[in-house]
């Protein structure tokens, strides 16, 4: 027969086989927690270095868009290609605004010699539209830009890649997509300097109609206070010009810019 004090001693042993359990079972819950964040970081790490090495010879998005092909399960190479896609799209956004706004070229000053004055006044007329169109890009591109934005988003989130991943790469967007827009605004202010000073000069050239001459291409004012306002004119529109083609060459060096900051969001 079990005694009272023995079976005290069994109640007294029960918390202590209870507790061994349960730091048993503990220590297996933090060991496999352990290991799986260990194993997740090792995945992240592996399609960082592989991610790394796929961009190491991509020089332009096409590229990129092969390299993806490549390794169809990096979310990283697949994110890299969604801006990429991103940067392509807002570009050819910002291109085809622009060419709504000037939907036809002008015809250089030294063309006007032969024009009537129904021709000069429809000219007028086209370079005052061009710059009210080109006054409405700013907004419209805003407007799309904001779309865009969030589809990548959209895209980007249904990859699966981590919050923190998700809010880095979102930064980048919104600093490719800002970088587009002053890009654009400065492309807009020197379209809308170049039709200010073409309108003057058309101005100047229907207000003298009939008293100046044209000669070797070159107009001729019987005042030189108009000849002095016509070449002003005439130098801001080259000048306007001028600027304008030197930011179609900063198009270029911004794309190459952001496929560099694509391969270093890598190693972020």
């Amino acid at each position: 027969m079990e005694s009272l004090s023995d079976h005290n001693a069994k109640l007294g042993r029960r918390p202590v086989v209870v507790l061994l359990l349960l730091s048993l079972l503990l220590g297996v819950c933090f060991g496999a927690m352990y290991y799986a964040g260990d194993l997740s970081r090792l995945q992240r790490d592996h399609s960082a270095q592989e991610t790394r090495t796929a961009l190491r010879d991509v020089a332009d998005p096409e590229q990129l868009d092969q390299a993806v092909k490549l390794h169809p399960s990096n979310k990283l190479l697949r994110l890299l290609a969604l801006a990429s896609k991103d940067a392509s799209e807002i570009e050819a956004v910002a291109q085809r605004l622009l060419n709504e706004a000037e939907q036809k070229p002008f015809p250089k000053l030294s063309a006007l010699g032969a024009s009537g004055r129904s021709d000069l006044e429809a000219l007028r007329r086209d370079l005052k539209s061009a710059e009210s169109n080109a006054a409405s890009v700013a907004p419209r591109y805003a407007a799309q830009i904001k779309t865009t934005r969030d589809q990548v988003e959209k895209d980007a989130r249904s990859l699966g890649v981590g919050d923190d991943r998700l809010s880095g790469f979102m930064a980048m967007i919104d600093e490719q997509h800002a970088a587009w827009i002053a890009l654009t605004s400065k492309v807009l202010g020197a379209r809308a300097d170049y039709y200010d000073a073409y309108e003057k000069c058309v101005a100047l050239l229907l207000r003298d109609f009939g008293i100046y001459k044209v000669t070797n291409g070159q107009f001729v004012f019987p005042f030189q206070s108009t000849a002095d306002s016509y070449n002003r004119a005439a130098i801001a529109m080259t000048a306007a010009a001028e600027r304008a083609s030197e930011l179609d060459g900063e198009r270029t060096t911004l794309r190459q810019s952001q496929l560099s900051r694509l391969k270093a969001f890598v190693g972020d």
